[in-house]
């Protein structure tokens, strides 16, 4: 009898593509980079040049010459941290509505505001 993989439970990813991030636990502790690609499904983020891992590929027409390639894998939302281009420090944030009634990011630290 097979085990069914356990479904991940969405949350709200507050990040977007373009970010400067922190990764704030595990292996890649420390690094930064901007974020490539987010997977709302899986809660999960793709950064430059982290969490890099080599992919063994067979030649074929489309691919040409085969090897070895190294990309980035994803990581966990929850492992990553906003990096605040005012204080340039990784920090927490919290939504607010501007002055014309669209949603912002906000620093918690410096109290500016990350977008818009």
């Amino acid at each position: 009898m097979r085990k069914s993989k356990k479904k991940v439970e969405p949350v709200r990813v507050r990040l977007k593509k373009n970010d400067l991030v922190e990764v704030i636990t595990g292996r890649e502790k420390g690094k930064t980079g901007k974020i490539l690609k987010v997977v709302r499904e899986k809660n999960q983020v793709l950064i430059e040049k982290v969490n890099m891992i080599k992919r063994h590929t067979r030649p074929s027409p489309t691919t040409g010459q085969g090897g070895i390639i190294e990309k980035e894998a994803p990581l966990q939302v929850s492992k990553v941290m906003l990096i605040c281009p005012k204080c340039a420090t990784a920090t927490r944030f919290t939504l607010t509505l501007t002055g014309e009634g669209k949603k912002a990011r906000k620093c918690r630290k410096c109290k500016e505001l990350i977008d818009g």
